[in-house]
């Protein structure tokens, strides 16, 4: 057979810890995962091999040090034979075989194995004989004190005997009880309990033939048992042991030898000095990394930190995610530098660095001005499409439901033959990610404010937005021509909330403004130019083209479409390019006319046709250097998004419909609302999506889980998932087709659509407080369908 050596060998070797030599074997591909595991010697000469390449050395007197002690064991068995004189001394006194057994018996108290053996293989014939009345004519043979019993002459033997220690590799094994009788019964004088269990009621020793021999766990060959002999006792003074059946070991305790020989003897882990160095510069740690991950990145080990968090009053195992708090403990305990990172960040930027596109060193000589890139943030209805469709000369309100901005607009102007992007985002408070995505992608803030209404919740939070994007910001007071409007107020509310208009002696343009009648626009459009103007943007248009994703969706005939902002360098049809879990090349691309245009330049915003997926909304696209590049990308992309996925939202089953939701709530139910949201923008998505979940907050008798959620139309395999859920269809802005309809209506599946994000948000909190007002439904009377168009 081949020899093997263990981890745990290997590691005492070089007097590293096991997890050292665990990992070292990882390296090789060797199937280890434990300290006990056995490899073969080739492969303990790989690992072995591998660990004096990385500077380890081996510590030969720490593996001989447990090997010296094996002979010292066995000194005590040498005197073995010369105890043994006594023992065989006291047949001389006895005429009969009985009496023989009775004096070894009687020094076999320590080590009970050998003598009980013996003393069944020689008391086989006189069985007739009992020995009790034998024991007397022994007595005046031995010189003892007189006694009263013939029990107590057998004592002083038992007290002059000295123990004999077992042969080195021999266990332990207790001596048979009395056959029936217990170990409590009779007077114990001197305490020498153990010299009265040799057999004194009338039957022969061979009660103990079934113990097994010293050398081995088979018994000699004897008689069988005596029917009604007692059952092997435990260790003297202990409970009594199992019965043993004849011929066998005792199992116990073979598994616990057996474990303790797998096992091998445990080493501790080896600590590393606290002022050990640390790798020199910035380590990059992922946010909620372990103690075992983090512990190679400082050059650790995993019991060093946890030592180090031991002492500092943080009780924390290996396996547990760490805090922001805990990592920065450790940082500044080991003097090292660690720049936290959310979790995929690091491998991001791998991925584009496979893309390439480095702009850090380019070429000041290349840059060209571009066009500033405007925000229009504001409280809702407080002017702000307006204002654009002023400056756009186009009605854009009267393509809005409910005159409510649904997603984020974007649109070119002109002012003195200078061009200006403008971004157009939602007021409602559900709309909040879009305010920011339209933060991060802009040059200029300009906030809107009604000189009527003055400073709303809404209005204060895009301030905020701006605040965080650190991008200047120029306030546009609307309404000014209303007969209430009060402008002064509104600029004392800005000074309360630490922005000070210029007349007043701050550094914040304040213009007052009317749509209606263009008082204050040109002044508007004139602070914007200047602002960009000092601002100094340029941008190199020859570069791979970069562009932000404002918005995406899937249409129906053109596929997944995102309207993306172009940052640097021009995009054109046919390149290849990956936006987030998407990628393909550009089939086509659309102004905000909807007219088709063969490349896009600097800060314009367009709409990309091409991809083959629908890209969340805030991502970004880039241009790559082939298809292949793209397509790794993005399949990275996507299988980190799965991994990260633990499990699903949703419970799929005990779900209730929207319009029976009280009636559950009533009954002491808590209530499961299972919902499938579809939409046709990803910013409308997330905004439902949001506003939903702080309606499952303020009702706790009510769990609300997603079941689905997507952009595009409402097909047939939603019905069907709903159906199976038991779940309720919302549709934001996208309508069923005829085969979804009819599925409905076959699955009795609740299906609700909706055009205004206030009625989705009534709706639903209405059902949870039980004043859903009924339905009116649309019912379709008929399909036509159109075959041809006559002039």
């Amino acid at each position: 057979m081949a020899k093997k050596v263990r981890i745990y060998e290997i590691a005492r070797e070089y007097g590293v810890s096991n997890e050292v030599v665990l990992e070292l074997a990882n390296e090789l591909k060797i199937g280890a995962t434990s300290h006990s595991a056995s490899l073969e010697e080739a492969m303990g000469d790989r690992v072995r091999r591998l660990a004096d390449s990385k500077g380890m050395t081996r510590q030969a007197p720490v593996k001989k040090a447990p090997a010296k002690k094996a002979p010292a064991k066995k000194a005590p068995a040498k005197k073995a034979p010369a105890k043994k004189a006594p023992a065989k001394k006291a047949p001389a006194s006895k005429s009969a075989p009985d009496e023989e057994a009775d004096a070894k018996i009687a020094p076999a108290v320590p080590n009970p194995t050998s003598r009980v053996v013996r003393s069944s293989a020689r008391v086989e014939e006189p069985e007739a004989i009992t020995p009790t009345p034998k024991i007397a004519p022994s007595a005046s043979a031995i010189p003892s004190p007189p006694a009263a019993t013939p029990e107590s002459e057998v004592e002083p033997t038992a007290a002059k005997a000295k123990p004999i220690p077992p042969p080195p590799g021999q266990r332990r094994v207790p001596p048979p009880p009395v056959p029936g009788r217990s170990f409590s019964s009779g007077p114990r004088p001197g305490g020498a309990g153990p010299a009265r269990r040799s057999p004194t009621d009338g039957t022969t020793g061979e009660a103990a033939a079934p113990r097994r021999s010293p050398g081995g766990y088979t018994p000699r060959p004897g008689p069988a048992a005596t029917p009604g002999a007692g059952a092997p006792a435990g260790r003297p003074g202990g409970g009594r042991g199992r019965p043993t059946p004849q011929g066998q070991r005792p199992r116990r305790k073979k598994r616990r030898r057996r474990s303790f020989e797998e096992l091998g003897p445990a080493s501790a882990p080896v600590l590393t000095p606290i002022d050990a160095p640390v790798p020199e510069g910035e380590i990059v740690v992922p946010r909620g990394l372990t103690l075992q991950e983090l512990a190679p990145m400082l050059n650790r080990n995993t019991a060093d930190l946890v030592r180090l968090l031991f002492d500092a009053g943080e009780l924390v195992t290996g396996t547990q995610s760490l805090a922001d708090e805990m990592v920065d403990l450790i940082a500044e305990t080991l003097n090292a530098e660690v720049l936290l990172v959310e979790p995929g960040q690091e491998q991001e930027l791998e991925l584009q660095g496979m893309l390439g596109d480095e702009e850090e060193n380019e070429d000041e000589s290349l840059l060209v001005p571009r066009a500033p890139i405007v925000t229009v943030m504001g409280h809702v209805d407080h002017g702000k499409t307006t204002l654009l469709d002023r400056i756009r000369s186009a009605n854009v309100v009267a393509g809005e439901a409910g005159g409510i901005t649904q997603h984020i607009g974007a649109y070119r102007a002109e002012h003195n033959s200078k061009p200006i992007t403008f971004i157009d985002t939602p007021g409602h408070e559900a709309f909040t990610s879009m305010r920011a995505r339209g933060a991060q992608a802009t040059d200029v803030v300009v906030l809107v404010a009604a000189a009527d209404d003055g400073l709303m919740p809404q209005t204060l939070e895009a301030l905020n937005h701006a605040r965080a994007a650190d991008v200047p910001i120029i306030v546009a007071i609307t309404k000014v021509d209303r007969e209430d409007a009060n402008p002064e107020r509104v600029r004392q509310q800005f000074v309360e909330n630490e922005l000070v208009p210029e007349e007043w002696g701050g550094d914040t343009i304040m213009i007052d403004v009317s749509a209606p009648t263009g008082q204050g626009v040109d002044a508007l459009l004139e602070a914007i130019l200047l602002v960009a103007e000092l601002e100094e943007l340029s941008a190199n248009p020859d570069a791979p083209a970069r562009a932000f994703v404002l918005e995406s969706n899937l249409d129906p005939g053109r596929g997944p479409v995102a309207t993306v902002l172009i940052e640097r360098g021009t995009l054109k049809v046919g390149a290849p390019v990956v936006a987030g879990g998407g990628w393909g090349r550009v089939r086509a691309l659309f102004d905000e006319h909807g007219k088709s245009i063969k490349e896009a330049g600097l800060s314009m915003p367009v709409e990309v046709l091409g991809l083959d997926e629908v890209p969340l909304a805030g991502d970004e696209l880039r241009v790559a250097p082939d298809e292949k590049t793209a397509r790794l990308v993005a399949e990275a992309r996507i299988h980190r998004r799965r991994s990260a996925s633990s499990s699903h939202p949703a419970s799929l089953a005990g779900g209730a419909r929207l319009e029976d939701i009280f009636a559950m709530v009533q009954r002491g139910e808590v209530a499961t609302l299972n919902l499938i949201l579809k939409a046709d923008v990803q910013g409308s998505l997330e905004a439902i999506t949001d506003a939903l979940r702080k309606l499952d907050k303020d009702h706790e008798e009510v769990r609300l889980s997603f079941v689905h959620r997507a952009v595009g139309g409402i097909s047939e395999s939603d019905i069907d998932l709903a159906a199976v859920s038991n779940a309720t269809v919302i549709g934001f802005n996208v309508r069923p087709d005829r085969k979804a309809r009819e599925r409905a209506e076959f699955e009795k599946v609740e299906l609700r659509l909706y055009e205004v994000i206030y009625k989705v948000l009534e709706d639903v909190n209405s059902a949870l407080i039980g004043m859903l007002e009924p339905e009116f439904e649309e019912v379709v009377t008929g399909d036509a369908e159109v075959r041809e168009i006559f002039g």
